[in-house]
């Protein structure tokens, strides 16, 4: 075999050297036609995204936003945090005899929240605050919502600490996002719907749940402690053991005192429900003697009382009505404060996108009697 001279073999130009990496590269790269443009979705097609699908429960709130709103961490303490918020814009129409006719309009609840949980899941905690201006609060005394911090390591049990709305009465204590009307009832929005600093535990079983605690009887942060407060309401609910199939029967009470500076206050009352798929029906009754609500301590002798019946048309369509009856000031006669009351839900998608529509004749001994249209939609975020 013969051997050629080094000479004889032909010259490699680098320019004809050509890697490996570099033929990868070339046959990889794709043709622009071949490239696949990411579909931006249109404001339509993001809407239709967030309500597709349906929500059959309304005794709960709903976040509309949930999913894209909610921040989940692999490491540190925190496990998860929800970033919520809620507006209920709602214009009224009120008319009387000899009244001029007013056209008014609310923001209604404009909040802002974060609901963290721990690592681990026992613990829990909640930052929400009102952007709602009111007139005879400022606004950092109206700023502090919900702010508190909970435990569930307790069987059956909810401990909690910080700024919470108590249950004085049922619909009293009621989360603003399920109520059934734009208003809560008169005994409820006197006594109740207002949130104190203290220690709460919650229990809850087949036959029985309560809510018992103790607080500073200031409300909207006005004073340092003027005074300690007791709430404690108990539900039986004798129908627990079946499992829906003949109803939900929810049977209260429970009292609600203290001491505000030199003055006291003391309030009872009782509850009675029903539910059974689509209709409700409810009663509930409240006297004070002193009471230390919405609008403060005021040492006035109350009493009132509501009833309310609802039934789903359709999974989304509700109507409901009511009766609610508030004497003010029992030491007073002829001034007995009466309101009719015929409402209709439309939940688009359960409480977190609804329309209500809600009618209210107001008959009151000692002064004239008006009417009052509410048209509001509730957005949770």
């Amino acid at each position: 075999m013969p051997v050629h001279a080094i000479e004889d073999i032909a010259p490699i130009e680098l320019k004809d050297i050509i890697l490996e990496s570099e033929v990868e590269k070339v046959q990889e790269t794709p043709k622009i036609q071949d490239i696949e443009i990411p579909h931006e979705k249109t404001f339509k097609e993001k809407v239709h995204e967030i309500l597709e699908g349906e929500v059959e429960r309304t005794d709960i709130p709903y976040h509309l936003l949930a999913d894209k709103l909610t921040v989940h961490t692999q490491k540190g303490p925190i496990e998860s945090l929800h970033l919520w918020g809620s507006i209920l814009p709602q214009v009224g129409l009120s008319m009387g005899h000899n009244a001029p006719t007013t056209v008014d309009y609310s923001e209604g609840h404009l909040n802002v929240g974060i609901d963290g949980k721990f690592r681990g899941g026992k613990e829990d905690f909640r930052l929400m605050f009102n952007f709602n201006p009111v007139h005879n609060r400022t606004f950092w005394q109206n700023l502090p919502a919900d702010l508190y911090i909970a435990t569930n390591r307790i069987p059956h049990h909810r401990v909690m600490f910080g700024n919470s709305r108590p249950p004085i009465g049922v619909e009293g204590g009621q989360s603003p996002y399920t109520l059934p009307f734009v208003n809560r009832s008169q005994i409820s929005r006197t006594y109740g719907t207002v949130r104190k600093f203290g220690i709460r535990v919650q229990g809850n079983y087949d036959l029985v749940d309560y809510d018992f605690g103790g607080y500073s009887s200031d409300t909207y942060f006005k004073k340092f402690f003027p005074g300690v407060e007791f709430t404690g309401w108990v539900n039986l609910k004798p129908l627990g053991k079946t499992n829906g199939k003949y109803g939900n029967l929810k049977l209260g009470g429970g009292i609600n005192g203290g001491q505000y500076g030199s003055g006291e206050f003391f309030v009872a009352g009782a509850y009675a429900g029903y539910e059974y798929k689509r209709f409700f029906a409810n009663f509930e009754w409240a006297q004070a003697d002193g009471s230390n609500g919405v609008a403060g301590y005021t040492n006035k002798q109350t009493s009132g009382f509501y009833s309310t019946i609802g039934y789903k048309i359709t999974p989304k369509l509700q109507i409901l009505a009511r009766y609610d009856q508030f004497d003010p000031d029992r030491n007073v006669g002829h001034n007995m404060r009466r309101e009719y009351t015929a409402g209709i839900n439309y939940f688009i998608k359960g409480q977190g996108l609804k329309l209500i529509l809600n009618y209210i004749f107001c008959q009151n001994q000692g002064r004239e009697d008006s009417h009052r249209f509410m048209v509001g939609t509730q957005i949770l975020l």
